[in-house]
């Protein structure tokens, strides 16, 4: 356990991004590490239940997790890692970091971002969630996390373009060295994933690794077209300092 004053040897990452930019996948290539243990959307159960808002499996994610904030980051933040792991890895959503968390919280976390282009986020999301709104997004919440605690960004379309190449660089960027275990891994659920997989992981339960980037097949309809342009500022402002596909 760490002690009062003493250093935390442990590597703390926060992943934040929006749904729909192959954020569990991500999660799939950290989990694969031998160092490495992953928290899935830890802040979820907090967020439906001070949102109310009814997304699928509401009860059950609620009842999986802890719906007070201070539990959650404190876990995070200080709980000691299992025997053999040196880090620890959480995917989060940025829309679950209501306004009332405390930012200064998160200090102990190294932060790093991952984009989508909105108007691909919207044409997977909208499968999924009917008429999603800005806030559901998380776009505007994630640049104002980056705003607080900047770090390595990457972009869903590069990662899957070139997935060594990126997660090189990520790991450069975070002063980790890169496993090529991260390229692949077992198909399947895992027991870290939340109880909401049955609803969102179909994919990622088939896949064994990063599948090829494949860009929308039509148009966004006019509703969605305009929700992707209130997005689109946040986004670029992120892009313009994604990182670049390191060489092998």
């Amino acid at each position: 356990m760490t002690h009062a004053g003493a250093a935390d040897p442990a590597t703390r990452i926060a992943m934040w991004s929006g749904p729909r930019t192959v954020s569990t996948a991500l999660m799939r290539a950290w989990e694969n590490r031998p160092d490495t243990v992953v928290a899935d959307e830890p802040l979820y159960a907090f967020y439906l239940d001070r949102t109310g808002i009814d997304h699928p499996g509401r009860d059950e994610v609620i009842a999986s997790q802890p719906t007070d904030w201070r539990v959650v980051l404190d876990r995070l933040t200080t709980a000691p890692l299992p025997a053999g792991a040196a880090i620890s890895y959480a995917k989060h959503m940025t829309h679950h970091l209501l306004p009332e968390v405390d930012r200064a919280a998160l200090a102990p976390l190294r932060h790093a971002y991952l984009l989508r282009d909105p108007a691909e986020l919207l044409a997977s999301y909208a499968k999924v969630r009917s008429e999603p709104t800005l806030a559901d997004l998380g776009i505007v919440q994630q640049a104002e996390i980056f705003g607080a605690y900047p770090g390595p960004v990457i972009d869903s379309r590069d990662l899957l373009e070139n997935p060594e190449g990126v997660l090189r660089a990520l790991c450069a960027a975070l002063g980790i060295g890169f496993t090529p275990a991260m390229l692949s891994w077992p198909a399947g659920p895992r027991d870290t994933d939340g109880v909401w997989g049955p609803y969102w992981y179909e994919s990622v339960w088939r896949s064994t690794g990063f599948g090829p980037y494949r860009a929308p097949g039509e148009p966004l309809p006019a509703g969605l077209a305009e929700l992707a342009a209130q997005c689109r500022p946040h986004y670029e402002r992120l892009y313009a300092r994604r990182l670049t596909a390191a060489v092998p």
